[in-house]
């Protein structure tokens, strides 16, 4: 008997990756999108096959479906997108978390949460363990995504507590990799645009910021394994790559690996822009056996692959 896994958020990027790595492990998956910002082109390739299926949705509804495990990853994720409309997104993170609570309360489901390391905001510490509580402006232009993530990882604690039911509470660091999204205003994307339209590659700040950027598998690697952890292992967990670059540095690579004539142009930094992101991903070592196997320049290769393909689509 295929165990069944219900996706939210499973036209998205990662969804996307997420619903293909289940089928391929023998899972029966219901993949659950309204569209606000998943595209049916990221799941096509699955619609053929039996065991897997689409049901348009938003799950600010309660959603009755039959499953084994939830993965609750509906939610605008960059803040091109979660700013487009704070309020909705505040409401897909609260009340979604709380309808997908529910259904897994009733189905007797394990349920995993989509967290971010935006709960850390700006952070005074660096790297960012899971005990670090964060430094987030509770009335900033991201609070929208930052706070509403903040309360759904209090409501699954509490689910957890009063109901006793598994939970997985993973706190992804910046992920990238093919299907994510081309205009999502986020650094790799826009810079992989810029440069194979040679258009001027755009730094808000100096340029001397850090991130650190994990590669899709890998991060869909930590979320498996993840939830095959005993259940009284709730997290949060941190789930990304250590390896640190500036912002400036990524655009020079990126120049390079696409063979760009771009140059760079500074730009002012935008509210609450956090300086340094880094996770400190001991804990996922120690009790996964997991850390990322990509290189930023292998990942970096196939995501500009992807997006060279995009324009040659839409150019005919």
């Amino acid at each position: 008997m295929k165990k069944r896994a219900l996706v939210t958020g499973g036209a998205g990027f990662l969804g996307s990756h997420l619903c293909e790595r289940l089928l391929s492990d023998g899972y029966d998956v219901i993949c659950a999108d309204n569209l606000f910002t998943g595209k049916k082109e990221n799941i096509i390739h699955l619609m053929a096959n039996p065991y897997f299926e689409f049901i348009r949705h938003d799950i600010i509804v309660p959603l009755y479906v039959e499953c084994d495990e939830v993965y609750n990853l509906a939610c605008p994720a960059s803040p091109i997108h979660y700013q487009r409309d704070p309020v909705y997104t505040a409401k897909t993170s609260i009340f979604g978390a709380v309808n997908m609570l529910g259904l897994a309360k009733r189905t007797k489901s394990k349920i995993f949460q989509a967290s971010t390391s935006e709960v850390y905001g700006d952070p005074g510490i660096h790297p960012q363990p899971e005990s670090y509580w964060g430094n987030v402006n509770p009335i900033g232009v991201r609070s929208c995504y930052d706070e509403s993530k903040r309360a759904a990882e209090s409501f699954f604690m509490d689910y957890n507590r009063k109901y006793q039911i598994p939970v997985k509470i993973m706190r992804i660091f910046n992920t990238y990799g093919p299907r994510v999204s081309v205009h999502d205003g986020r650094v790799i994307s826009s810079f992989i645009l810029q440069a194979l339209e040679g258009e001027s590659i755009t730094i808000y700040g100096d340029g001397s910021q850090t991130r650190s950027f994990c590669y899709v598998d890998d991060l869909v690697e930590a979320i498996v394994r993840f939830m095959k952890t005993d259940d009284t292992f709730t997290g949060p967990l941190n789930a990304g790559n250590p390896y640190e670059i500036s912002v400036l540095d990524l655009a020079k690579k990126i120049i390079v690996l696409t063979d760009s004539k771009s140059e760079i142009v500074f730009k002012d930094l935008p509210e609450n822009d956090p300086t340094r992101r880094k996770p400190d991903i001991s804990l996922a070592k120690n009790t996964l056996g997991w850390e990322p196997k990509v290189s930023l320049d292998v990942g970096l290769g196939k995501t500009i692959a992807y997006f060279k393909e995009l324009m040659i689509d839409q150019a005919h």
